[in-house]
């Protein structure tokens, strides 16, 4: 993929792979979240007897066009659909798959409005090209990547969330603009620095630090000389500036023009480009510091639609966010059953803002228009890395290479442990904390696989977890639970049969069901095996915690069923908000129950 021909990854191949692989995505989760029910059907002429598997039929909303597929359907409804299975049909013609002519073809179906449409065929079609380009590269084989160091890693996923079906879209960015900023892409990346005048711009820090001393840090000497000099050539003093890090797309894109008022009147200075080269990480408008990989990650704004949200940054929500994670940290030294697990948060250390007073004055806190200019800094992990460990994303455990091989299955043969015993102490690092979280302190995170980093040790095996992305994602959900003030806002009136969906659907249904699917089709574990190690490091980590007994019986982790929380019917009814972050509950799409896999191994009570 030179630049010669940005668009060399796509090609016939790679296309009718990548809709391969996207149509049968879509069939197995539109499926989990019951918006298709495929029906039993025979198999075709000829068809090879898989293992475990049986054939099903989806017919398209005016029954003209039908979908055929073999697939096991393990346990929690996870339909494993066998991709080169998958053919489309009209009548007795057979047609190329296409991901956007299904949704098209299932569109009553998908309850897609008109105004949604459009916006999530493009979503579709982004997230083709990003499985071109991912196909379109050297294939690394799951047994390498095992290995390899955390931002080779990082950079090689290719998978996205695993339960969104449009999860690669990315709208704004062109094709030029992929190759440069894609995490994929893996190209290094300077952001873009700009002044911002104190009187429109804000800043906040952990109580341990402050301004100056972040930006010389950050920046040194050198460059802040220079940022100085080339603000007194334009009569400007620095010191009545706050210096704010951008992501060059939004630099060129939005504020250049959209905030162009504000440049002309020199309440913002573009001063050119930092002197660290960053690599964009999964979550796209967050940075490492590739140069000096102690520094701070840098999280930016970018009005880039993706994933059911417009990638901004509120400067009004940045202003409280160091406060939130110094509480966390402090609750998290403070607590012995977290320090025995080892878990750890990478703290969101200091954020600015700047606040366009026009803008504000025209919108409500939703819009995207109030989210366009503002950053934090977050903790690098690899400051506190132990001699001899090292770093992965925690999405590398759903990781399988493009011959089907899984990296997580390779760390556990490289461990030499039994499988077991090496999933077993995973989920004592990461389970283990979200359950004492819950059950102790009434405290939710996010932890999906891009939000938390692995620290393996020496054998492969996982030591301790840390989690990050803070202040956005954590709620609070006790409305008795002190909290100082500045942390207010992460309280949240969840109702009382929801609350557990915490650990239901953001853990055992959205992560734990891959990774359940991942073991059983490399051969490591049976479902059995791996569902009754989940239930043993809930049941032992109960038991540990007599005192939260009468909490454990209110909120049943062993519980016959729980609610299906449908993700991506979020998105396919409003693909632009799918959800206040501020009151992520009311916005919920809960269709029936799931049976609970932690039920038939309940402890004897």
């Amino acid at each position: 993929m030179s630049a010669a021909d940005p668009v060399a990854h796509l090609t016939p191949t790679h296309w009718a792979r990548a809709n391969r692989l996207l149509v049968r995505k879509a069939l197995a989760e539109f499926a989990h979240e019951r918006l298709l029910t495929p029906e039993p059907t025979g198999p075709p002429a000829g068809a090879p007897a898989g293992e475990g598997r049986r054939w099903y039929a989806v017919r398209s909303d005016d029954g003209a066009v039908t979908y055929r597929f073999a697939a096991r359907v393990l346990t929690l409804e996870h339909w494993q659909i066998d991709a080169d299975s998958v053919t489309r049909w009209r009548g007795h013609e057979e047609l190329p798959l296409d991901a956007v002519d299904l949704v098209i073809e299932l569109r009553t179906t998908l309850g897609l409005s008109a105004r949604v449409l459009p916006v999530y065929l493009e979503e579709i079609t982004s997230t083709l090209a990003g499985i071109a380009y991912k196909l379109g590269r050297p294939p690394v084989p799951a047994a390498q990547l095992a290995g390899a160091d955390f931002q080779t890693i990082e950079t090689s996923m290719t998978e996205g969330h695993p339960c969104f079906v449009a999860n690669n879209g990315r709208l704004g960015f062109g094709i030029d603009e992929y190759h440069r900023y894609a995490p994929e892409a893996a190209q290094p990346v300077r952001l873009i620095w700009l002044a911002a005048h104190r009187d429109h711009a804000a800043f906040s820090c952990a109580e341990d630090l402050d301004y100056d001393t972040l930006i010389r840090g950050e920046l040194g000497a050198q460059t802040l000389a220079e940022f100085a000099q080339s603000m007194a050539g334009l009569g400007l003093d620095l010191a009545d500036y706050l210096l704010i890090p951008v992501h060059p797309w939004q630099w060129w894109n939005k504020l250049a023009v959209t905030f162009a008022g504000e440049v002309a009147q020199r309440r913002l200075v573009h001063l050119g480009p930092g002197p660290d080269e960053h690599l964009a990480q999964q979550s796209i408008r967050t940075f490492f510091n590739r140069a000096e990989p102690g520094r701070h990650y840098v999280k930016t704004a970018l009005s880039v639609l993706n994933m059911g949200f417009m990638r901004g940054l509120s400067a009004a929500y940045m202003a409280a966010t160091p406060a939130i994670n110094d509480w966390l940290a402090e609750l998290i030294a403070a607590d012995e059953v977290f320090k025995a697990t080892g878990l750890t948060i990478i703290r969101e250390r200091a954020a600015v803002g700047y606040r366009h007073r026009q803008y504000e004055a025209a919108t409500d806190r939703y819009s995207p228009y109030r989210k366009m200019l503002a950053a934090l800094w977050r903790e690098s992990p690899v400051p506190g890395l132990e001699p001899g460990r090292r770093l992965a994303t925690m999405a590398s455990l759903l990781h399988v290479d493009t011959d089907g091989n899984s990296l997580a299955a390779a760390l556990i043969e490289r461990s030499g442990l039994a499988p077991e015993t090496w999933l077993r102490r995973y989920l004592d690092a990461y389970l283990t904390p979200l359950l004492h979280a819950f059950y102790a302190h009434h405290l939710a995170f996010m932890p999906h696989g891009e939000n938390v980093i692995l620290v393996l040790d020496e054998r492969d095996t996982v030591e301790r977890v840390i989690f990050k992305d803070i202040a956005e994602e954590i709620v609070v959900m006790s409305a008795d639970r002190p909290l100082p003030p500045a942390v207010e806002r992460i309280r949240a009136d969840v109702p009382e049969a929801m609350k557990l969906l915490s650990i239901f659907t953001d853990v055992v249904d959205c992560f734990l069901r891959y990774l359940n699917a991942v073991l059983v089709e490399a051969g490591v574990l049976s479902e059995e095996a791996f569902w009754r190690t989940v239930a043993a490091c809930g049941a032992d980590y109960l038991a540990s915690v007599p005192q939260l007994a009468e909490r454990a019986r209110r909120y049943d982790l062993f519980a016959d069923d729980f609610a299906l929380s449908c993700l991506n019917r979020l998105q396919l009814r409003d693909n632009q908000q799918m959800v206040d972050l501020a009151d992520p509950s009311a916005a919920l799409q809960l269709v029936g129950t799931l049976a609970n896999p932690l039920a038939p191994y309940a402890p004897r009570r």
